[in-house]
């Protein structure tokens, strides 16, 4: 079992992983890639810099860092967090066990251009497969997506809906394994409803194909997105609630940096990491 996993490889989640490592604590860092960083051609406002960096070249020296000091990195793509004390942390590259996780993956909720989604959020329209799955037995569904987090929120809802179908509007279906869950990859023109989603109209299709619920599987999963599946509180705005340590509701978890709102800064991010490392840290040597 990790003393520590940390989702997230970015200013945040390497800030977190520091302060652990130096307290002996040697976390397990999952990284799915650069995040919002790849967009920042150039930082300059940032303490110590002699020379304004491209958010790759510091996302790539903070990875680095991390590495000379000890701490252990997992290339994978997030699927989710099942399971309580221990946590199990799932990942296309296989499932780690932990008593404290910390969030720093930024919050990558995307909705996707498709007529009616917004509109028709908590009438049918959901972002979370192990939280409303209940809302659906029986009945039919859809998960909009083409990656394996489409497939794994299909799979959940698999145990406890009616039927099942992935659409991946218009996109290849990208799954890492072959699954049974019928998959169509046909254009979608609109999730449509009255008071509640009653289908979903694809593209050339005079009639719509019925289902009860549509669920979100967009990209991979955000630090939100898992935070919400394990029952932990967001604000109205949808990010991770936490407080001044960075703690969630749920003991033993914490977040850190986008994925709890306010700036959206590399400073709040390392800040926030900082934070939340000592504190996991200390629930850790709690618990022993």
């Amino acid at each position: 079992m990790e003393q520590l996993i940390i989702i997230g490889a970015g200013p945040a989640g390497i800030s977190a992983a520091l302060y652990a490592v130096r307290s002996n604590i040697v976390p397990l860092v999952i990284n799915n890639g650069i995040g919002a960083l790849e967009k920042a051609e150039k930082i300059e406002n940032y303490y110590g810099l002699e020379r304004p960096l491209s958010g790759a070249e510091l996302y790539d020296r903070g990875i680095e860092q991390a590495r000379a000091l000890g701490v252990r990195f997992v290339d994978a793509q997030m699927l989710g967090v099942q399971g309580f004390a221990p946590f199990e942390v799932v990942t296309t590259e296989g499932r780690f066990e932990t008593n404290c996780i910390i969030f720093a993956t930024g919050n990558k909720r995307m909705r996707p251009n498709i007529k009616g989604v917004a509109e028709m959020e908590g009438k049918g329209v959901s972002y979370c497969a192990i939280c409303d799955a209940f809302f659906y037995r029986g009945k039919d569904v859809a998960v909009i997506g083409n990656g394996d987090y489409a497939l794994h929120e299909a799979s959940e809802l698999a145990n406890v809906v009616g039927n099942v179908t992935i659409f991946t509007d218009g996109k290849e279906a990208a799954f890492s394994k072959e699954t049974d869950i019928p998959v169509d990859t046909r254009k979608i023109q609109a999730v449509e409803g009255d008071e509640l989603v009653s289908g979903i109209r694809i593209e050339g299709q005079e009639d719509p194909v019925p289902v009860s619920g549509v669920f979100i599987a967009v990209g991979t999963a955000g630090s939100a997105d898992m935070a919400r599946q394990m029952g932990a509180a967001l604000t109205d705005k949808g990010n991770i609630k936490v407080n001044d340590k960075m703690a969630t509701n749920i003991p033993g978890v914490y977040a850190a940096g986008d994925c709890t709102g306010g700036l959206l800064q590399v400073a709040k991010a390392v800040h926030d990491g900082a934070e939340a490392g000592l504190s996991a840290v200390q629930f850790i040597r709690n618990q022993k």
